[in-house]
Formats: structure tokens, C-alpha cells, sequence
């Protein structure tokens, strides 16, 4: 996910669904230090046990589509948080998808990425969202950029797509 960022200075993200911020430890344990880590959940017990944990790190619980998201951040990182629809349609979970992506690439100031299930896989499961790149690749254009790479190079059922301010 972090191949998202293009260049190596300073840069602020934005941890979406952060969870227990393992992206956080894993920016810590790697010694990282041009990327400032912000985490920002729905859920208030993750934030909470997140606080605790990383006492000088910014946490943020909120759900942007109901609240004003007011962090300043460069790239918005989601991983996994598209992967699952669960009970939602097809329908549902990409109305929350596209509305989610486009707040959070209208509120940084460089790009996204974000991760979602392949469309093309053996079997689809019901409570997966799989779409397909050219879904995908319509949306993007129409409503956010020209400028995305999808990369679908890691082996597993989902790809990764970065999407970037236009420069």
C-alpha cells in the first residue's frame, strides 16, 4: 500500500479502517520516519485500545460519510476495507465505496490506495465485493482521475489500485 507515495519526502497519511494500527507498528518496526501516521477507524473500541497503545499518535474515529472529515492528510491509505460486503448487494456496497473513495481523494492533497476483490477468480463469494477493473476503471475517470494504477501483481484474489491527484 505504501508504493502509493511518489515521492520520498515528508508525507502525512491517513491510516482508513486502521484498526489495531498495524500499519503504524509496521512503520515503527521498519524504522520509517518521512511518513507521519494518522489513524482513523468508525469503531470507537479500536480507537480507544489505538490511544492506549500509541499515546502520541493522532487517532480519529468518525464515519466520514456522516461527519466532516477536518485532517489534513497526502495519501489515504484503506487496506482491506473494501474487501467484504458482507450482507450489503452489489449495489449497496458499491454506493458506500464510491461514495467513501471520493470523499476521502477529494480531502487529500496527493492520492489514495485502496484494495478490493478480483472479478476474476474461479468462484465469487457472496460476501466479498469483487469488481472488476473495468467497473473500476469507468468510475475513476468519470469521478476522480485519469492518473491510477491497478496492480494485480501479488499473488492474491484482490488487486490494488492507487489513484493520484492530476499533476
Amino acid at each position: 500500500m505504501l508504493d502509493v507515495i511518489r515521492d520520498n519526502d515528508n508525507c502525512n497519511i491517513l491510516d482508513f479502517g486502521c484498526g489495531t494500527a498495524l500499519l503504524y507498528l509496521y512503520l515503527s518496526e521498519a524504522d520509517i520516519k518521512n511518513i507521519n501516521y494518522i489513524g482513523l477507524d468508525i469503531s470507537d473500541k479500536f480507537i480507544d485500545f489505538c490511544k492506549v497503545k500509541y499515546p502520541d499518535v493522532k487517532f480519529y474515529c468518525l464515519d466520514v460519510n456522516e461527519e466532516n472529515l477536518e485532517v489534513e492528510f497526502d495519501y489515504a491509505i484503506c487496506n482491506g476495507t473494501f474487501t467484504e460486503k458482507l450482507n450489503l448487494t452489489f449495489d449497496e456496497m458499491f454506493s458506500f465505496f464510491s461514495k467513501t473513495i471520493s470523499i476521502l481523494f477529494e480531502k487529500s492533497k496527493k492520492g489514495i490506495a485502496f484494495n478490493v476483490m478480483s472479478s476474476h477468480v474461479d468462484y465469487e463469494r457472496d460476501d466479498l465485493f469483487h469488481l472488476s477493473h473495468d467497473v473500476l476503471a469507468d468510475f475513476l475517470v468519470k469521478n476522480l482521475s485519469r492518473d491510477y494504477v491497478i496492480r494485480n501483481d501479488y499473488g492474491l484474489y484482490e488487486y490494488t489500485v492507487y489513484v493520484y491527484k492530476e499533476w
